[in-house]
């Protein structure tokens, strides 16, 4: 695993690489994604029908192939092994617990002349969930879509999913059972994303879209933001780790390269204030690629997108972090918690040796949805406010009109809007 040191030459040059490595070319596929949003807005249905047998290797010949029976993910819960569908409850619990803590509340403020100011606090009437599948499927980012979803109060849930070869994954059809999940479509991609933004003749269009995809479904996420909502647009998985010289490096190695399987692109990037560290992570992170499932993903993904930076002190290590956002960070320090102060940018922080990055992903409680590429400088994880809108209330009496009208209807008259002048004046006593 490459190592560079912040006293290189080079290293300004290296480190804007790290920064930019979320730089993919959305003009390149944004002309094809342009061309299936138009085609399911004109074609409904047929389209979509056409872009699975295009993509997936099947074809639907009628609407209700499309969907999932909500037999055959009863059917999936039942099968699966009890102490799966055990962990698959506890993730569960713990998730919907964490995000209850979130809920926003409804207020209102009455003062004494008569004026009502508040706020009011409503769910979306529809969610569309986007899940990844084809060379994997992740019930994990099911329960982490819907989970939210149901406790901010969504009357109706609705996933897609691709399905090759008609092919839905048992787990995660275990995992809509579970959330009571009525309507899953058998599509994915950028069709997923347009079918959902504005419906066809068998599906009404929803209010916001959640859920990470590729680069096809980023964009058409990006494409259909105004006509819905979305959560964000992540790109590839990423993990950042601080490391001092107290930090176990058998450890440090098996969770970088936990980000690294999961995708080619995916970025993972260690700082640390040890030399001997960075190289024993090294050799480590070299031993464990051999046992790996996906070696292959991972190893591109190490020689692509890896990174070891040693710095002088623990103060410019966290500044460079800061600039990375790194969607996942792990502090694995003799004393993690002194640091939180000075991290600014992250999209999930997992504090000390035993609290690993996959922790995050399956069972801990918060989201595993996360802002990547840098967007957590200004994107927060998934959460029950991205399923919910908030409505401002104003009610003012007679006695309130009087004592501020006056001040606004001047306001409204330096704009040279007259009529909003009047409406305010035509109701203060003479």
């Amino acid at each position: 695993m490459k190592i560079i040191n912040t006293n290189d030459k080079n290293f300004e040059q290296e480190f804007q690489n790290i920064l930019g490595r979320a730089k993919v070319d959305i003009k390149q596929v944004s002309g094809i994604v342009n061309g299936i949003i138009d085609d399911i807005v004109q074609n409904g249905n047929k389209a979509v029908k056409e872009h699975i047998a295009k993509f997936d290797n099947w074809s639907p010949k009628t609407d209700a192939e499309l969907l999932i029976d909500v037999k055959d993910m009863e059917k999936a819960y039942n099968n699966i092994d009890a102490k799966l569908r055990s962990s698959l409850h506890l993730a569960y619990d713990r998730i919907k617990a964490y995000h209850e803590k979130q809920l926003p509340k409804s207020w209102m403020e009455y003062e004494n002349n008569g004026t009502i100011l508040g706020q009011k606090v409503t769910a979306v009437d529809r969610a569309g969930l986007y899940i990844p599948g084809g060379k994997a499927a992740y019930p994990s980012s099911l329960l982490m879509n819907a989970i939210p979803a149901i406790v901010a109060g969504v009357e109706e849930i609705v996933v897609c999913t691709p399905t090759p070869n008609s092919e839905p994954n048992e787990l995660l059809l275990a995992a809509c059972h579970l959330c009571g999940i009525k309507t899953v479509i058998k599509v994915g991609g950028a069709s997923a994303i347009a079918l959902m933004a504005y419906g066809s003749d068998t599906l009404k269009k929803v209010d916001v879209i959640t859920g990470p995809g590729n680069i096809f479904v980023a964009t058409a996420k990006k494409l259909v933001f105004g006509e819905v909502n979305i959560d964000m647009i992540a790109g590839p998985s990423e993990i950042g780790i601080l490391a001092d010289e107290s930090a176990n490096t058998n450890y440090l190695a098996i969770d970088l390269l936990s980000q690294a399987e999961h995708d080619e692109m995916a970025s993972s990037i260690m700082i640390t204030t040890s030399q001997d560290i960075a190289t024993q992570t090294s050799i480590e992170v070299d031993n464990y690629l051999k046992e790996l499932s996906r070696s292959e993903i991972a190893q591109k993904s190490i020689d692509e997108r890896g990174c070891i930076i040693v710095t002088d002190t623990m103060d410019n290590a966290i500044d460079l972090m800061n600039d990375i956002a790194p969607e996942h960070l792990e502090v694995m320090t003799r004393s993690p918690f002194e640091l939180l102060p000075q991290i600014k940018h992250a999209g999930a922080i997992f504090l000390g040796q035993n609290t690993p990055e996959p922790i995050g992903d399956y069972i801990a409680g918060p989201n595993h949805t996360l802002p990547t590429g840098g967007t957590a400088k200004f994107y927060s994880p998934l959460n029950v406010e991205d399923f919910m809108k908030k409505s401002s209330i104003i009610s003012f009496s007679r006695q309130a009109i009087n004592e501020i009208g006056e001040d606004c209807a001047l306001l409204a008259d330096t704009e040279g809007l007259t009529a909003h002048a009047k409406s305010v004046r035509v109701r203060l006593d003479k």
